[in-house]
């Protein structure tokens, strides 16, 4: 596949990933002109912990899949070990939950009956990460386009619904209006994601119909010892992503943490890059790893995303007060916008990190990928818990861009000793400080100044274009 092909390719995934998480940040302006900051803090609490739960009961097996799918040329086995364990587990997991729910959810401080939504949830949407990852790993990028868009669709018809339909119904029919309606609104959230999660599930039966419900024992095996430290670096990831939301409900208040969660929704933007490009990267990476060439091209992949998310990062930085003020309609959640420079650039040295992590992947050396995760979260603790008391939200954010930039080094580092690749490290560092320089410039002195950002912004893109001029003719 040459470079070409593997831009189309992360082009379409792109716009089946992006696109939904871009109607999900509209959705953000209904959001919040819709539901107080606790509210919204609410539903946050929510996804908390279906990120969380997702991460358990896949266990790794996604990555596992890609790698011993390829790694055995396609064996059928491998697709049926991994759909049949997730399956079992699931059940297993499900039956338990809801045995002690009510236990469960009074010790995460979670009402019951929207815990036991989130479970559901989280079991619909674990039972279609096998299936989505086969559209992705056989190359069959439009099918996966169209059930993550059909997802998406399906959660804003519930969305629109509950917040735009219902009240005119139950005008007609109070007792119709009255089961329906809820004094939280975050309750309508809940209720969208179960819809869109078990309708999607329906969608991919004929997919899943396809697979046979066998496990293979020594396939089986080798998959949980490589995907194990994968689920521990997920759950670390998830630390790093939301431990700060969950601490800032618990030691400053739910108003400050909705208006947190809410604005570094902002910073979501450059997530949405990253996303994309993982999709078509992490195929590409495992299928091309044999080649000659391939650490040349893993190399200069590293670099032009480095530059594009750069770009994305001015961008953003540049027209942060027309965004935000767009995406966000309550006064009381601009009280956190400051964190957006800080999840941006926070969120680019994620997206470093991911490219970064296909030494320990090529090599079978996944724990490290463990071990890293648990160095960022180990960090994201620390910060929070001893600098939220003294600095409040802004600590989060902080704790954000100091856990990944150090994942980001010590992964390069050990990249170096283990799977050396020949990364421009000294442009990368380059474009990281430039955009970064370019942006506070940008957000402490011309907030407001719609022109002159303007001019700084196309300045930066002039700076590109000179340095990288002969680099971008590969791509006419």
């Amino acid at each position: 596949m040459s470079l070409k092909k593997f831009a189309k390719d992360t082009a379409i995934y792109g716009i089946a990933t992006v696109l939904p998480r871009i109607i999900n940040i509209l959705l953000l302006r209904l959001f919040t002109n819709e539901m107080k900051t606790a509210q919204f803090s609410d539903a946050t609490y929510f996804w908390i912990f279906a990120s969380f739960f997702n991460v358990i009961l896949t266990y790794g097996m996604e990555t596992a899949f890609f790698r011993f799918f390829t790694k055995l040329n396609k064996d059928k086995r491998v697709i049926n070990t991994a759909f049949t364990s997730i399956l079992i587990s699931s059940i297993i997991f499900l039956a338990i939950i809801l045995l002690f729910r009510r236990e469960i959810a009074n010790i995460l401080d979670f009402n019951a009956a929207y815990f036991t939504i989130m479970v559901w949830v989280t079991i619909l949407d674990t039972l279609i990460v096998i299936p989505y990852a086969y559209l992705r790993v056989t190359n069959r990028p439009i099918r996966f386009a169209f059930y993550k868009i059909a997802n998406i669709l399906l959660y804003v018809i519930a969305i629109i619904f509950f917040f735009k339909f219902l009240p005119y119904i139950a005008n007609i029919n109070p007792d119709f209006g009255a089961f329906l309606q809820n004094d939280n609104n975050a309750v309508y959230i809940f209720y969208s994601t179960l819809f869109a999660s078990a309708m999607t599930f329906i969608l991919f039966l004929p997919i899943i119909k396809n697979f046979k419900l066998n496990i293979d024992k020594n396939i089986w095996l080798k998959m949980v010892k490589y995907g194990f430290p994968i689920m521990i670096a997920g759950m670390a990831y998830i630390i790093n992503e939301n431990l700060d939301k969950y601490l800032l409900r618990r030691m400053v208040s739910p108003e400050i943490m909705g208006a947190y969660a809410a604005t570094y929704k902002i910073g979501v933007f450059m997530t949405l890059y990253i996303t994309a490009f993982r999709l078509g990267a992490e195929p590409f990476f495992f299928s091309h790893s044999k080649e000659q060439d391939a650490k040349q091209k893993y190399a200069k992949i590293l670099l032009w995303f480095t530059i594009v998310g750069s770009v994305f990062y001015v961008f953003i930085s540049a027209y942060m007060d027309l965004i935000s003020s767009f995406f966000i309609r309550k006064p009381e959640y601009f009280i956190t916008i400051s964190i957006v420079p800080i999840i941006l650039i926070a969120n680019l040295m994620l997206g470093i990190y991911y490219n970064l992590t296909i030494w320990y992947k090529l090599t079978d050396r996944t724990r490290f990928g463990m071990y890293l995760s648990i160095l960022g979260a180990i960090i994201t603790i620390l910060i929070n818990v001893f600098l939220i008391p003294v600095y409040g939200f802004i600590a989060s954010a902080w704790a954000t861009l100091f856990a990944y930039g150090t994942m980001t080094i010590v992964s390069y580092l050990l990249g170096r000793k283990y799977y050396k690749v020949p990364y421009k490290t000294g442009k990368i560092i380059f474009y990281l400080i430039l955009s970064s320089i370019f942006s506070f410039v940008i957000f402490n002195y011309f907030y407001n100044d719609l022109i002159i950002k303007t001019g700084i912004f196309l300045l930066y893109l002039g700076l590109l274009f000179v340095i990288e001029r002969k680099e971008l003719k590969e791509f006419a």
